[in-house]
């Protein structure tokens, strides 16, 4: 029995290592990977450079840690070199501190929230710049944040007062400049709130006070100002630094459990509360650079686990006893640049190697050098400005009459201008009003002539394209032989779209738009003008403009717009088996799709305002000989008449749905649903299709609705994916639909899985 007891013994051993052991999921590890190319590569991330890694038994460093329970990352600490901090930081790339123009903090916080078990992040001195997104909520699991050393800017997100499990909430050293929030109450497990050396403004948040889990406030080095409240209730609390600020009330009450109390650099007056000689537990307490004034309280001195004191640079003064004690673990003092008199107090003056005292910049009358004369420390009388009111209100008044004449001079000169300056008033005017309605911000004639506000980095991937030009009526009648009925591709809400042959032999689009009172000619060639700018790689590439004013320099009859022609049809004619060509499978659907979600996203964002109600449409995306798709018809509705009635003749849940809610998301999430289940299946009975797909969440129901091409050549959970997604982008609550940034990234996953799932087969 004992020899068979020796056998089994390195069996269960065996055995409980296997069933310990846990292979981290391959999404987690798809996650990681993507996290670290986000950061550009650190060194400290170098051992990660395959996917066959498992990365939960790597060995940690003091630079890069993970950790993991049930095949899922409950733990990421990362620590970069890059430099911290610099005096001012104004948003933009700064070369080997910051990481490049390329990182997008919101997509790289999206990556970091498919980490869904995550309870422990740290990300130190990265080099991450931008404002944190909202999305950093999603992570709602997260216990400890700390975002500390790096090029962070703007406010601190609202939608962290979401994260509930919160304990640990560290910003420092970054650059957030908005006004300090006051919700942090809403963590009601915080226990640290570290945001020391930022730009944060405004009142001192009263919401703390509510926070009576706390055991470190750390808010030193900001522009914080007013009145520091009662902090009492919070009993839990050992240290306390508000250095660095603009305060300037009284010192408040404090918890008697304090450690450590830095309040130096501010303005607080008044005197030292008797309070603070009651506080037993206080080792370190700064109060230095203020404007304190009295006598502090001598059994501060004597507090049983003080180590460290200073009271320098205020307006102390009086004398202190002779007979003053000190504590026992008392090593330094501090009570230089007073309007301390008499003589130093005996356990200040015994000379010792544990003890630094300094006292310099006082009346101290020790016969010592470094104090000043008696007399400069008398009390001296505050003079009253009686005169000050007067002079305060004989300046009111004489600016406010200036004010007068310049407002009456301006009144005047609006009134010559609308008097005789009718047109160039009325362009102005018009030009706001109307595009007001097209765009959520304003867009002024500076934006629509200032090619700065687009974005550089698609400048650079488009320098190829054919510069925009205008077009005669004569060149586009010779092109489409006189707009002949033979040359209509096709027509729809946006007027009839022609095929045409320039005299070099290019073959053109034309798309002929209704004629519209909307604009004068000169409002609308700012209009062109900004649609010229829009070049992407996966955008049809607009060659110029044409408009038909009849001869008449204020009149506009037809607009022409002149696009390069794409030759291999339309996306939805590669969807389903009928096509009379060749149908895309999954992978190949995946790469349309992710071209046409970056050229919506630059259109949203590539330039100042974007462009939205881009009519998205399978038939709206053409295929270049090549497979690359490009976006069709988008822009506009910057040029168009009403765009309500966009549905062209019975886009059945779609169209009704637009005209209730202008939402590029929505409609891109038809074009997810044609992409899963093909046309013919997208356009029946909407409702019961949408709840077919919001249920569809196992291969059963995958086989009942998703298309049969997709299903042979797609991988379950790169599946699963693009149906999450879908299902958020047609959501009827607008508020919760995603970004295209999202949409962008679920894609791109999804198709790294399923190139992962590809290679496997191979």
């Amino acid at each position: 029995m004992g020899y068979c007891g020796w056998l089994l013994l390195p069996c269960l051993l065996w055995s409980s290592l296997i069933v310990g052991s846990h292979q981290l999921q391959s999404s987690q590890t798809q996650v990681l990977l993507q996290l670290r190319k986000h950061l550009e590569f650190p060194n400290q991330l170098e051992i990660w450079n395959d996917h066959r890694i498992d990365f939960c038994y790597i060995s940690s460093s003091a630079q890069a840690n993970v950790s993991c329970q049930d095949n899922f990352v409950t733990e990421l600490r990362i620590i970069g070199d890059k430099p911290s901090k610099i005096d001012n930081f104004v948003g933009l790339v700064i070369p080997n501190q910051t990481l490049s123009e390329n990182f997008s903090m919101d997509s790289f916080v999206v990556t970091l929230a498919r980490l869904t078990n995550l309870r422990v992040l740290s990300l130190v001195s990265l080099g991450i710049w931008g404002p944190l997104p909202d999305k950093i909520h999603r992570l709602s699991s997260l216990e400890y944040l700390d975002l500390s050393s790096n090029y962070l800017f703007g406010s601190v997100p609202p939608k962290i007062s979401k994260m509930v499990k919160l304990q640990t909430l560290t910003l420092d050293d970054n650059f957030f400049n908005d006004t300090v929030p006051n919700w942090f109450d809403s963590l009601s497990n915080l226990k640290i709130l570290r945001l020391k050396n930022n730009q944060l403004k405004g009142r001192f948040p009263s919401s703390v006070q509510r926070i009576t889990t706390l055991t470190d406030l750390v808010l030193s080095s900001n522009e914080i100002s007013g009145k520091l409240p009662n902090l009492d209730a919070l009993s839990n609390l050992h240290l306390l630094d508000v250095s660095g600020n603009n305060l300037d009330s009284k010192l408040p009450s404090i918890p008697k459990g304090l450690v450590t109390v830095f309040l130096s650099n501010n303005s607080f007056s008044g005197e030292i509360p008797h309070q603070y000689s009651q506080l037993s537990q206080l080792q370190r307490l700064d109060m230095s650079f203020n404007e304190l004034s009295g006598t502090p309280p001598a059994s501060i001195f004597a507090l049983p686990n003080i180590t460290y004191l200073n009271l320098a640079s205020n307006m102390l003064s009086g004398s202190l006893p002779n007979q003053l004690s000190c504590g026992s673990k008392l090593q330094f003092v501090d009570i230089s640049n007073n309007s301390f008199t008499g003589g130093l107090p005996h356990c200040l003056r015994t000379e010792s190697d544990d003890r630094v005292v300094k006292f310099g910049g006082n009346c101290l009358s020790i016969g010592l050098r470094h104090q000043r004369a008696a007399s400069s420390c008398m009390a001296m009388p505050v003079k009253q400005k009686k005169s000050g009111g007067k002079d305060v209100g004989i300046v009111v008044g004489v600016a406010a009459g200036i004010l007068f004449v310049l407002v009456l001079l301006a009144l005047g000169f609006l009134l010559v201008c609308r008097r005789y300056c009718p047109r160039g008033m009325s362009e102005q005017h018009l030009l706001h009003k109307v595009v007001q309605e097209n765009s959520a911000a304003g867009l002024s004639s500076e934006i629509l002539t200032g090619a700065k506000f687009i974005s550089q980095a698609e400048k650079l991937v488009t320098q190829d394209l054919p510069a925009c030009r205008s077009f005669t009526l004569e060149e586009l009648k010779e092109a489409t032989k006189n707009f002949d009925n033979s040359a209509i591709l096709g027509e729809g809400s946006y007027g009839k779209l022609y095929k045409g042959r320039l005299e070099n032999g290019t073959q053109v689009a034309i798309r002929c738009l209704p004629s519209s009172k909307k604009y004068s000619f000169r409002n609308l060639k700012l209009r062109l003008d900004l649609l010229a700018k829009l070049r992407h790689p996966h955008l049809v590439c607009l060659l110029g403009h044409c408009i038909d004013n009849g001869g008449q320099d204020y009149r506009v009859n037809k607009v022409f717009l002149i696009f390069e022609y794409i030759s291999n049809g339309n996306f939805q004619t590669y969807l389903y088996e009928n096509s009379s060509g060749k149908v895309l499978d999954w992978s190949e659907r995946l790469t349309v799709l992710i071209g046409v979600a970056k050229a919506v996203h630059f259109l949203h964002t590539g330039v100042i305002p974007g462009f939205f109600n881009n009519r998205l449409k399978t038939n709206n995306i053409l295929l270049s000989d090549h497979g690359i798709a490009k976006l069709s018809d988008y822009g506009l509705s910057i040029i168009s008449e009403e765009i309500a009635n966009c549905g062209e003749r019975g886009d059945g849940l779609e169209s009704r749905q637009m005209t209730r809610v202008e939402d590029d998301v929505y409609s891109f999430g038809f074009i997810l649903l044609e992409s899963l289940v093909g046309p013919s299946v997208s356009g029946r009975k909407d409702k019961l299709l949408l709840n077919a797909l919001a249920s569809c969440n196992s291969p059963d129901s995958h086989r009942k609705l998703i298309n049969p091409i997709v299903l042979a050549t797609c991988s379950q959970e790169s599946l699963s994916i693009v149906l999450s997604i879908t299902n958020k982008c047609i959501c009827s609550e607008s508020w919760s639909r995603p970004s295209f940034e999202d949409i962008l990234w679920n894609l791109q996953y999804a198709a790294q899985i399923q190139a992962t799932a590809d290679g496997s087969k191979i």
